[in-house]
Order: structure tokens, then C-alpha cells, then sequence
């Protein structure tokens, strides 16, 4: 029998980014990969195409025919954050490429993971005038990708939400990222739902950490250094926007408005959730 093929596209959480194993990132996938083999007689060949950066348009374009061309058995797709990172962010199209990718993937006959993800406003602690316009863009994703897994049979982790995402010790400096704890938390309870589904027979990933947790000199120089560098890469395109977002917020707050911005981005996701239903009428008829 040829070895289980699991690939993992998606960004930086994917690619391991606050899990460093000596001069690599290793990351959930990574840790899941021996919770899919039920043992010595069983291989799995892993495959991890996340790039720190992606949105949903490299997914599509670039990771997913790459990932097809593998023949996967397994495939995660965790990405949406950058997305809202962006002043390009369109609730529409982040729907339409995720319909593309899950479809592709369905098509093949691969189990599909996917995620909900926290937003990233209320990780790094921004003001409130800020991370509210953030929180909304990812509740929208996040909404987006809960139908979409619905519709295409995904295996699908609500990671928005628990315990876990306040607790510190299991987020590295930057506050975006999980640390090795987190990393572990994610590959847990992915396995446990594959566990239910009948496809992960391996031993259950530990929660324990295998390195000692970085010092806090440590992390602060790391913020410092790499750490601010790959925040401010990710949104020196969309500060005049957020800057226009928070005003719009302060606004509405004053008019006693603001479930009108909330309101409005509900629309949205169900108009763009609408409109790949009706693309879909006449593939049906």
C-alpha cells in the first residue's frame, strides 16, 4: 500500500511560525502527521505548501495546484487572516476562491480540514477603535469558511473560540502566533475530530512541550528584531484604510449606530455566500 499523503497549505500558522525547531518552523501540521499512521506498517508522506503571507488568491492560484498534482489523502486549508490584513479585503472574492480550493480538493476525494481562526485585532490588543473593523472582517471569514466547510464535508476545527486563546503561555512574543503549546493545542484537537471521523488511528499528539519555552528576553528581542518587521510587512497597506475604519467606528458609536457596521458586514457574507449558490444553479440544472 503506497504511504498516506497529507498536505497542508496555507500561511504562517501552517508554516509553523512560533513552533521553531533549530533553524526551521515546525507547526501543528507537522505535529498531527504521526496521529494519521496507526502504526509501523502505515507511512505518511507530508507535504507543508504554506508560505508566511498567503491569502486565500496563493492559495488558489499557486498552493492548490501544487497540492492536486500531489494526490493528497489529506489536505488542511487554514488561511483568511492576511486577507484581512489587507485594503484589498473583499468578502466576496475570499468566498469565491475558498469555494474553488474546497471544491478542488472534494472533487479529488481528499478530506478536507478546515479552521476558524481568532481575529487578529483582539490578539495583539489593539484599541478597540481599531480591533473592532478587524474582528469584523474576521467573523466574516470565518463565516464564510464554517458554510463553505459545511457544504463541501470538510472536517472543520472551531479555533475562534475556547479557553486556549487567552492563555498566554500558549502564544509566542508577537501575540499572532501560537507558541509550541498552542501549536500542540491546534494538532490535538484536529486529531481528535479525525479521530471520530475514523481517520486519525495514530497515537494522539502530546500537549507537552518537547523545548523549553523561550526566555522573555528572548521573545522581546525576537519581537524587536523579526517580530515587528513581519507585523508592519503585513499592514503598511492597510493603515490609511484601518485609520478610515476606526473613524467610521468612532462615528457610529457618537450616532449610536454601530449595529449598522455589523449588520452591514452580515449582508455581506450572506450576498457573497448567495452568489456562489446561484453560480452554482446552472452546473446543477
Amino acid at each position: 500500500m503506497r504511504p498516506l499523503r497529507f498536505v497542508a497549505l496555507g500561511d504562517s500558522l501552517t508554516e509553523g511560525v512560533g513552533d521553531p525547531v533549530g533553524e526551521a518552523w515546525r507547526g501543528w501540521a507537522a505535529l498531527l502527521v504521526d496521529g494519521l499512521s496507526d502504526g509501523p506498517d502505515t507511512s505518511v508522506e507530508f507535504t507543508n505548501l504554506a508560505v508566511s503571507g498567503a491569502q486565500t488568491r496563493d492559495v488558489l492560484e499557486r498552493q492548490t495546484p501544487a497540492a492536486l498534482a500531489l494526490g493528497p489523502d489529506v489536505v488542511s486549508v487554514v488561511i483568511g487572516v492576511n486577507d484581512t490584513l489587507r485594503c484589498t479585503f473583499d468578502i466576496h472574492a475570499v468566498a469565491a476562491r475558498l469555494d474553488r480550493v474546497y471544491a478542488a480538493f472534494r472533487d479529488q476525494g481528499a478530506v478536507l480540514l478546515t479552521a476558524c481562526l481568532p481575529d487578529p485585532g483582539a490578539m495583539l490588543g489593539l484599541p478597540g477603535v481599531l480591533a473592532r473593523p478587524l474582528a469584523r472582517r474576521q467573523r466574516a471569514v470565518n463565516a464564510v469558511v464554517h458554510a463553505l466547510s459545511e457544504r463541501h464535508g470538510a472536517v472543520h476545527l472551531h479555533a475562534a473560540e475556547g479557553a486556549w486563546l487567552t492563555d498566554r503561555a500558549m502564544w509566542s512574543a508577537d501575540r499572532l502566533h501560537p507558541g509550541e503549546r498552542g501549536h500542540r493545542q491546534l494538532a490535538l484537537r484536529f486529531h481528535a475530530l479525525l479521530e471520530q471521523e475514523g481517520i486519525a488511528t495514530g497515537d494522539t499528539p502530546s500537549a507537552e512541550p518537547e523545548f523549553p519555552a523561550p526566555t522573555r528576553s528572548a521573545s522581546l528581542w525576537w519581537l524587536a528584531t523579526a517580530g515587528t518587521g513581519w507585523v508592519a510587512r503585513r499592514c503598511t497597506d492597510l493603515l490609511p484604510q484601518l485609520l478610515t475604519l476606526a473613524a467610521a467606528e468612532v462615528r457610529h458609536r457618537a450616532r449610536g449606530t454601530s449595529a449598522r457596521l455589523d449588520l452591514s458586514a452580515s449582508h455581506a457574507v450572506a450576498s457573497a455566500l448567495a452568489a456562489l449558490s446561484v453560480a452554482e444553479q446552472p452546473d446543477a440544472a
